[in-house]
């Protein structure tokens, strides 16, 4: 593959993702604006319930993230060997029976155990009963997120990415519409807080949830034969897990790292948990562009090494994580500028507003770290280099993202700020860590369907 049709590719590619992000975003931050005219005690009750959400979201994810690499590096094998895609058939199957198995286990225990689970976040009472309303009925239907993410999982290295843009699009429509009537209680109807913030974001993701099954039957599934499944495909299976659960490892350990965290934050004050809810929700906006980069230069990373194009991949990666750079810092930078004025839209309590700018400026310095691992990081997995990648994260994590964060932030206290400069140094070890991995190209030889082609 050319350099200058890979560069149109990864626009093709990457600009929907963008847009997808910028929506995704929106939709949590539609919740976070709106709650937070109703009560900033509802905002930092849903920010702690969303801490939960987010680890579900990651169990889903050990199933994803091997059928978005596996898929990846099949359809550049498939192209170079001239295959069918039956093996694509296969692994996208697997992956949608199992995470909806796992889905609807885990919606049961969130119904049952959600208050549970909150109290051992330290969330104070008078949160409890905002947290376990949005917990119930958004961990219900999480089984629904589970099928949503395979779905994504499976079009996304086809290069479908803009219908999966369209689908978010009309999510954040039906849920900003739903949002306005049910948080408040418009057109007659009683308000129903964070309960009408659930059952909008709920909603809204059954419908986009349908849409993106159809598209997946249409244009990925429409070969399917059961006489593909006279044999359970075990091997693709086991290719599956062996790529996932260390893919998603390193975003488990830092999503389980993050409760910890919001365990910490809970203890110094209720100011304190609201402010961090608005700032990630900020910061979310910040690397939206370094995350979309990240995952289209991923897709052709993997496609590219499936074809055995492993110099082209290399420096895709360079190039993708030098123009996320610029993007994320200038981006970080202006929100630091205009940092006072954002907060005030989501809240007028002072105390948050000037908290919340000094975090904005150590975020500043977080963002460039972030950026190294979003990028880096995506670009090892597609390669097959699954492992290096959860072990640094292990370490640094609990080390520098809890451990240092506790005695900055709690011990010799300097509350949140401290514990965004804990942050900022777990990202940058971290970076500096897999930035130096993909430059000495010790990925190399570590794809899956290279491996299975000599037994295929």
């Amino acid at each position: 593959m050319e350099e200058r049709k890979l560069k149109e590719k990864l626009i093709k590619i990457t600009w929907p993702i963008f847009i997808e992000s910028i929506l995704f975003s929106l939709l949590g931050g539609t919740d976070i604006f709106m709650l937070g005219r109703y009560s900033d005690n509802a905002v930092a009750a849903v920010g702690v319930a969303n801490q939960l959400m987010f680890m579900v979201n990651l169990t889903f994810a050990i199933i994803t993230a091997g059928t978005s690499i596996l898929v990846s590096q099949y359809i550049g094998h498939n192209k170079e060997y001239k295959k069918g895609n039956e093996n694509i058939i296969k692994v996208s199957i697997v992956s949608i029976v199992f995470n909806l198995i796992i889905g609807i286990i885990i919606s049961i225990l969130m119904v049952m155990g959600g208050t549970v689970l909150l109290k051992a976040l330290n969330t104070a009472d008078e949160l409890l009963i905002y947290g376990n309303s949005y917990v119930s009925f958004v961990g219900g239907f999480v089984f629904i997120q589970a099928l949503s993410m395979t779905f994504t999982a499976i079009l996304r290295p086809h290069g479908l990415t803009k219908i999966c843009m369209i689908v978010t699009f009309i999510m954040n429509i039906i849920n900003i519409t739903l949002n306005y009537i049910l948080i408040f209680g418009n057109f007659n109807l009683p308000a129903l807080g964070v309960k009408g913030a659930a059952i909008s974001t709920t909603l809204s993701k059954i419908i986009g949830t349908i849409i993106l099954g159809i598209v997946v039957y249409k244009k990925v599934l429409k070969d399917f034969k059961l006489s593909l499944f006279e044999k359970f495909p075990m091997e693709d299976f086991k290719n599956i897990l062996i790529i996932g659960i260390p893919a998603a490892g390193e975003e488990i350990s830092y999503s389980l790292s993050q409760l910890v965290v919001t365990g910490f934050i809970n203890l110094i004050s209720i100011n304190s948990m609201a402010t961090k809810s608005y700032i990630a929700n900020i910061a979310s906006f910040a690397y939206l562009f370094s995350a979309s980069l990240a995952q289209g230069c991923s897709i052709l990373v993997g496609q590219l090494v499936g074809e055995e194009e492993t110099e082209l991949a290399y420096k895709l990666c360079l190039k993708c994580l030098k123009k996320a750079m610029i993007v994320t810092t200038t981006v970080s930078f202006i929100f630091l500028l205009l940092g006072k004025h954002i907060l005030g839209i989501f809240t007028s309590n002072e105390e948050i507003i000037a908290l919340g700018f000094i975090v904005l400026f150590v975020d500043l310095i977080l963002e460039p770290g972030r950026t190294i691992n979003l990028v880096g990081i995506t670009s090892l997995r597609a390669t097959g280099d699954v492992k290096f990648p959860v072990c640094i994260g292990i370490f640094s994590m609990w080390i520098f993202g809890v451990g240092l964060a506790y005695i900055l932030g709690i011990k010799l206290g300097f509350g949140l700020v401290g514990m965004w400069i804990a942050f900022a140094i777990d990202e940058w070890f971290r970076g500096i860590l897999v930035y130096n991995r993909w430059k000495k190209r010790k990925w190399l030889g570590k794809s899956f369907v290279s491996k299975a082609k000599t037994v295929s």
